[in-house]
């Protein structure tokens, strides 16, 4: 389990540092939803209809 939780904090930290580096490359401004999904290698969807309670 904590093996699991190593790698996954690696790879939350990995993607940090991907967004903080195309955002020094900005410079001035704010990165584009577009270009947050092209760093995270994600695109982006619809959001899932909300869970209805019975």
């Amino acid at each position: 389990m904590a093996d699991h939780q190593d790698r996954v904090a690696l790879a939350e930290i990995e993607l940090c540092g991907e967004l903080m580096i195309a955002a020094s490359a900005v410079g001035e401004g704010r990165l584009s939803f577009a270009r947050i999904d092209e760093v995270l290698e994600v695109g982006r969807a619809e959001p899932p209809e909300p869970c209805r309670l019975r």
